[in-house]
């Protein structure tokens, strides 16, 4: 198995006061991976990685590389729309040595597929570390087509792509074209896109007992359809809160009700309503409840959760 495979985990970014909570981003990122997830994205959409600094993007990436060590595989996410600049980020945090660069295509621009695929090109012969696509149309405003990344994986430091497009027909296609590393972007669609033959996702939603999403990716593997199935309508309703006001509000809310982090955003980001909160705490203590297969007690973690949600939901 390729470690670009399995649950990925874009980690939210701490903050406390409006600083960075570096200490609260270590734990994290170590009660993820001994959860058993397969990797972690720093600065990620998921990581507001637009309201931080570059220097406030390394300091996260070291932190969260230092706390987990060799556990699991840390990835860095990269943005922009100026592929001269980009470039020049990648070169300067190769120092650094993370597993990977997840990059976005070039937002606002809206570049042509041949502008997509040279600025690709560009970062992967510099980058010292392997890129993994990320195409999320409603964020960039451009998609990544079929035939453009079939192009990119020919070059080899190009080893996957995250896809949010919302597009099963599109997700199929690459899986049938390509032989990059398929990581489904959209929870929603987690379930249809590992039993299409992706490879796992780089999901937000995964924060919230990820041994349950890794325990769906195990599955699935094994061809356990049935319990697969069954596991994933128990996790639907809370992946649908957690994207019912943006990303990554309700996802902080639900850790900031387990005691994991502050509820705080940076601005124009903001906290999850009091009304999401509330249907949020109630999907929250239900999930808690839900064991491990095979195992007769929670995790010690989901019991803590479960715990702290019971006064916040009467």
């Amino acid at each position: 198995m390729s470690i670009f495979e399995g649950i990925w985990v874009p980690l939210v970014t701490p903050f406390r006061q409006g600083k960075l909570d570096l200490y609260g981003a270590q734990q994290l990122a170590l009660n993820l991976s001994a959860a058993g997830v397969h990797g972690l994205v720093v600065c990620g959409t998921t990581g507001e990685a637009a309201t931080l600094s570059e220097h406030e993007q390394e300091k996260m990436l070291c932190s969260v590389m230092e706390a987990v060590q060799e556990r699991c595989p840390v990835a860095m996410g990269i943005s922009g729309s100026d592929t001269r600049a980009v470039t020049e980020k990648i070169e300067r945090l190769n120092a650094l040595r993370p597993a990977a660069f997840l990059v976005s295509a070039p937002s606002y621009v809206r570049p042509s597929q041949e502008g997509i695929r040279l600025h690709f090109e560009a970062l992967a012969a510099v980058a010292e570390s392997p890129l993994i696509l990320y195409n999320i149309p409603a964020r960039t405003g451009v998609n990544i087509d079929v035939a453009t990344v079939s192009a990119l994986e020919q070059h080899a430091n190009i080893v996957a792509i995250k896809e949010s497009s919302g597009n099963l027909a599109q997700t199929m296609e690459l899986i049938n074209r390509t032989d990059l590393r398929i990581l489904c972007g959209d929870d929603t669609l987690l379930f249809n896109t590992l039993c299409l033959g992706g490879h796992g996702a780089i999901s937000a939603a995964a924060h919230i007992r990820p041994d349950l999403f890794v325990h769906l990716f195990e599955l699935v593997r094994a061809a356990q359809l049935g319990s697969a199935r069954a596991l994933f309508k128990q996790l639907l309703p809370m992946i649908q809160l957690l994207f019912s006001e943006p990303n990554p509000g309700p996802v902080k809310a639900a850790l900031a009700m387990q005691g994991q982090i502050q509820d705080e955003l940076r601005l124009p980001m903001t906290r999850m309503s009091a009304a999401g909160r509330v249907k949020l705490a109630r999907a929250l203590e239900k999930l808690m409840t839900v064991p491990v297969a095979g195992k007769n007690a929670q995790p010690e973690s989901a019991m803590r959760g479960k715990s702290r949600l019971l006064g916040l939901v009467r």
